[in-house]
């Protein structure tokens, strides 16, 4: 059976490239399309895989540092990818990968494992393009229905959703009015429970320093508690956040997994101010034994339990977030029982429950995932 996967762009290994990696374990054979592909920011396991770029940014390469500024051109372009003579098409998609449209006559099956609709055309538009006075603001305002109104026709090639939560699956529902199953992405365990914890007196914050994600909630609540606060991650917004934030908060960049692995260890709680569709970093933090204190919405209610592995706060405000603060330094945390809280979001979990599906779906034969 001839496969194709599709991505929508291939320059970091976030979670979503994650959850690629394990597709591509699955169908080492398959053929990869994507916008925009750095080999030298991807896994050994991507890098192997025989890999097609939309042919723009490879006659321009200068363009992969500004691929977000492209996005009005994106339909255009995953619709142009030679997508041909394929039995089965896996995308995994946040943005157009799903809207793929092969050549040829016979049509083949397409999963899409949709990480969320596209959040800056629905409801977090405003988080992204709220500020009329910038130029990709104006620009948004007139392309948005366009664009959503390519989003949803788009579907009709997707033949099954598969989301990473219960969460996403009802976006899917109410924006597409498609169902879809639910099988949560996966956590690397293995490598952060091996963690030995040594709490020490700061807090944490692992994240894309983007405006949806609300670090300045966290920093405003931690410039007045006073509390050291160490922040892992870049951005958009990382000048705008480090002039606010107080001398007590520290920013790292991102970090190699060996530094985050011992951060996580040093912690003595994770913060996650963000509405996420799932949420790979309250994981890695139950993992490694460390507590969470969480917004109370999105997917971080389907992965920390309350009073068990954290904590949550009910607004994004930085009075409600020092109230929970506070509240989680009169509270004791079993090292053990958090750890155990996660041990259900493996990556092998996931692997083995994502291989099933596909095969059932497709009706294709797979080796059981080792």
């Amino acid at each position: 059976m001839r496969v194709a996967l599709v991505h929508d762009w291939l320059n970091g290994m976030r979670g979503g490239e994650k959850v690629f990696e394990v597709l591509c374990e699955l169908f080492p054979h398959a053929d990869v399309y994507t916008l925009f592909y750095e080999s030298n920011k991807v896994s050994p396991t991507i890098r192997a895989m025989n890999i097609s770029e939309w042919w723009v940014p490879r006659h321009f390469p200068f363009l992969r540092r500004y691929y977000r500024y492209l996005l009005p051109a994106f339909p255009w372009a995953i619709e142009s990818l030679p997508i041909e003579n394929y039995e089965l098409v896996i995308s995994t998609s946040h943005c157009v990968a799903k809207g793929i449209r092969p050549k040829g006559g016979r049509q083949p099956f397409h999963i899409c494992y949709c990480f969320t609709p596209m959040r800056y055309l629905w409801d977090k538009y405003d988080d992204y393009f709220g500020d009329w006075k910038k130029p990709s603001s104006m620009v948004m305002r007139l392309l948005r229905r366009p664009l959503q109104s390519w989003d949803v026709k788009s579907n009709a090639n997707v033949s099954q959703f598969i989301a990473p939560s219960e969460y996403v699956r009802q976006r899917i529902q109410r924006i597409y009015s498609r169902d879809a199953i639910v099988i949560p992405s996966p956590v690397d365990y293995t490598r952060f429970a091996s963690i030995e914890r040594h709490p020490q007196d700061y807090f944490l914050v692992v994240s894309a320093l983007e405006p949806y994600k609300r670090i300045d909630v966290a920093i405003a609540a931690f410039n007045r508690l006073g509390y050291p606060l160490i922040i892992v991650g870049t951005g958009s917004e990382k000048h705008r956040l480090s002039q606010i934030a107080g001398s007590n908060i520290h920013f790292t960049g991102w970090v190699s997994d060996e530094e985050l692995c011992a951060l996580y260890a040093g912690a003595r709680a994770l913060i996650f101010p963000a509405d996420e569709d799932f949420g790979i970093v309250p994981l890695e933090a139950m993992a490694a034994g460390c507590p969470v204190i969480a917004f109370r919405k999105g997917g971080a209610l389907e992965t920390v339990s309350e009073n068990v592995s954290g904590i949550f706060f009910d607004a994004q405000h930085p009075e409600v977030l020092i109230e929970a603060v506070k509240r989680f330094q009169s509270m004791t945390f079993d090292e053990s029982v958090i750890r155990k809280q996660a041990q259900p979001f493996a990556r092998e979990t996931f692997k083995r429950r994502l291989a099933e599906t596909i095969s059932k779906l497709a009706s294709i034969p797979l080796p059981h995932p080792s």
